[in-house]
């Protein structure tokens, strides 16, 4: 088995930005050279997630909806109040979705579902520089 790591890096803006990276995920795959094996796609930090999402117009609007229920940004969160940053709400956010993903690839290409994309999103309360990480393993 050959394991193949690159990076690729972009600005993100914070404030639940979602940013579709399968493309930059396919290129690291294709370049590679592998055909057949698993991708595993992650971000370094504890404030941005990896996931999938069919990355059109309404589900843009109704993860960051689901986000706000699930950790709103006005909460009383004891990492503010330690740190003092105003980014509990990111902190929390971030661990429910996790910093990574496993997807299978054959023939050099990622086995996706018609209306799948792979996604960057960053809980941050402020733009920032991200890196992501693709290790794909396999032959």
């Amino acid at each position: 088995m050959t394991v193949v790591t690159k990076t690729f890096s972009f600005q993100s803006k914070g404030r639940d930005d979602m940013i579709d990276i399968t493309s930059n995920v396919q290129d690291s795959l294709t370049a590679s050279g592998l055909t057949s094996g698993i991708v595993i796609v992650f971000v370094p930090g504890s404030t941005a997630s990896i996931t999938t999402i069919e990355y059109e117009p309404g589900l843009l609007k109704d993860f960051p909806r689901a986000m706000e229920k699930l950790a709103p940004r006005e909460a009383h969160y004891d990492h503010d109040a330690r740190w003092g940053d105003g980014n509990g709400h990111s902190h929390v956010r971030a661990s429910t979705i996790g910093p990574s993903l496993v997807v299978p690839f054959q023939n050099g290409r990622l086995m996706l579902g018609t209306w799948q994309q792979i996604i960057f999103i960053d809980f941050d309360n402020r733009p920032r520089s991200r890196n992501v990480i693709v290790q794909a393993m396999g032959e």
